[in-house]
C-alpha cells in the first residue's frame, strides 16, 4: 500500500508495512511508513523529512504510521538555547579523560564487539537482540554521505560511538552504543552533550533525538535535555 504525504513533497511515495509488534509499548501493534527506497534523497530533502518527523535506519527513512496510536512523538533540542543541568555538568567533568574523534568511516572489527556487548547487556529484551555482524552493518554501517561517527576513546581504547547525520541546519542522532563495563561514565548522556556542543559549534539550529514515548521508560531520558521541542499535530512546540 502507498500513500502521499505533505503537499510540498507530494511526489514522494510512502510504503506501509503490515502491522507488527510495537517496539516501545507492550500489547500494541505498529505500522511503519518507509520513504520509497528508489527515491534519491539529498541532504536538503532529508532535512525537510526530518522536520516532518522522519528518521533514518540503515538505508531507509521511516516514520511511525499507526492508525490508532500517536504515542511516538518526534523530539529535538534547539541547541542554541540548551542549558545542561547539574547531572549533565557532572557527566561532562567525569569524562574529561575521553578523547572524541569525528570520522566518516569505522573499523567494523573494532566496533562490532562494543556494539554486541551493548545490545546483549543493555537491550537483551528488545527487537535488536540477539545482535549479529550483518545486523550491525545493515543498521549502522550502511552510512550515507552525510553520516559521521563520533568515536569515544580512553587511552586509545574504543569505549563508545555515536552515529550522527550532518544535515544543513541540524544534526540527527542516529544511534549510540558503548562498552557496558563503562556504564558509570553515563556515556549515553555524554554522547548527547557532545552532539549538542558540535551542533552549536557548527551554528546549527537543532539536534534531532528521534521519538519520545511518554509511557516508555527507556525513552524518558530525552526529557532531561531542556529546552526540548516535540512535533505534535504537525507543529513543533516546547515540551
Amino acid at each position: 500500500m502507498t500513500r502521499d504525504i505533505s503537499p510540498d513533497v507530494s511526489k514522494i511515495r510512502l510504503l506501509l508495512t503490515e502491522p507488527h509488534p510495537c517496539s516501545y509499548l507492550e500489547d500494541r501493534s505498529a505500522t511503519t511508513a518507509f520513504v520509497d527506497p528508489d527515491l534519491e534523497i539529498d541532504t536538503e530533502l532529508y532535512a525537510r523529512m526530518s522536520a516532518m518527523g522522519f528518521r533514518r535506519s540503515g538505508p531507509y527513512l521511516y516514520s511511525p504510521y499507526c492508525n490508532s496510536c500517536n504515542a511516538c512523538v518526534p523530539a529535538r533540542i534547539p541547541v542554541l538555547d540548551f542549558t545542561p543541568n547539574r547531572s549533565q555538568k557532572r557527566c561532562w567533568k567525569r569524562n574529561r579523560d575521553i578523547e572524541v574523534a569525528q570520522v566518516d568511516s569505522i573499523d567494523f572489527a573494532e566496533h562490532y564487539p562494543v556494539y554486541e556487548a551493548y545490545i546483549s547487556r543493555r537491550h537483551h529484551t528488545g527487537d535488536m537482540y540477539p545482535p549479529s555482524q550483518a545486523q550491525f552493518e545493515q543498521f549502522l554501517g550502511n552510512s550515507w554521505d552525510c553520516t559521521n561517527f563520533l568515536e569515544f576513546r580512553v587511552n586509545d581504547r574504543l569505549v563508545g560511538c555515536a552515529v550522527i547525520d550532518v544535515l544543513p541546519k541540524a544534526l540527527s542522532a542516529i544511534y549510540t552504543y558503548f562498552d557496558p563495563e563503562e556504564s558509570a561514565r553515563s556515556l549515553g548522556t555524554l554522547a548527547v552533550l557532545f552532539q549538542v556542543k558540535l551542533a552549536q559549534r557548527l551554528s546549527m539550529d537543532y539536534l534531532y533525538l528521534g521519538y519520545w514515548v511518554s509511557d516508555c521508560q527507556k525513552m524518558n531520558y530525552k526529557t532531561n535535555y531542556q529546552p526540548l521541542e516535540l512535533l505534535q499535530e504537525n507543529s513543533w512546540s516546547l515540551y
